[in-house]
């Protein structure tokens, strides 16, 4: 059974077998992951966490979807691997960070003695955890990860800032919206689902 340190500062396993067991906690075990791994200031295995889903979601994407990215000179292969550098590592981190400063803004009116804007911006990087999946081709898999990811964005903000799940729901939903709806294509997959229940009956 795993051992849950609840001061987790400079301790959390780094690499990829770091990256993977967090990956796994944050999916089974949310409320526990998020209550002993997110610590005050250290967001760098939060950030690299969110860089490596975004890696992988957006290489699954090219790779399957054939497309959908700009070609640079008419060089598709290496156009693909730039798009995927840019996301990973500038367009991604800066939109979360932009998310997280937001979220602190939601949160002041909700509770005065929330954590500080590092911890939220851990809670957004691990809530992408089951965006791994996004780059699949179905509009099913795409609408669950995106709702998968917002209940986890709302599970991390009630547990590390200390409010009520159903506090936390309205304040986490502009950011849920932005990170899953926009940033990960979940609006268009939960339309599309929509629509395709709607035609079904």
């Amino acid at each position: 059974m795993t051992q849950w340190v609840e001061n987790p500062a400079g301790g959390r396993e780094r690499g990829p077998v770091g990256l993977l067991r967090a990956w796994v906690e944050v999916l089974l075990r949310p409320r526990q992951f998020f209550r002993a791994k997110v610590a005050p200031g250290d967001q760098a295995p939060g950030v690299t966490f969110a860089a490596a889903v975004v890696l992988v979601a957006e290489g699954a994407r090219i790779a399957l979807f054939d497309g959908g990215h700009p070609i640079v000179g008419e060089q598709p292969a290496l156009s693909a691997i730039l798009w995927v550098l840019l996301m990973t590592v500038l367009v991604a981190p800066a939109g979360i960070h932009l998310v997280a400063a937001l979220q602190t803004l939601l949160l002041m009116p909700a509770t005065d003695e929330r954590a500080g804007v590092s911890e939220t911006v851990q809670v957004i990087c691990y809530a992408l955890a089951p965006c791994v999946f996004v780059g699949l081709p179905s509009v099913h898999v795409q609408a669950l990860v995106a709702v998968w990811g917002a209940g986890l964005l709302v599970v991390g903000m009630a547990t590390v800032h200390g409010i009520r799940p159903v506090i936390a729901l309205p304040v986490g939903a502009v950011p849920a919206i932005l990170v899953f709806g926009y940033g990960f294509g979940g609006n268009a997959a939960l339309r599309a689902v929509l629509e395709g229940v709607r035609t079904a009956l």
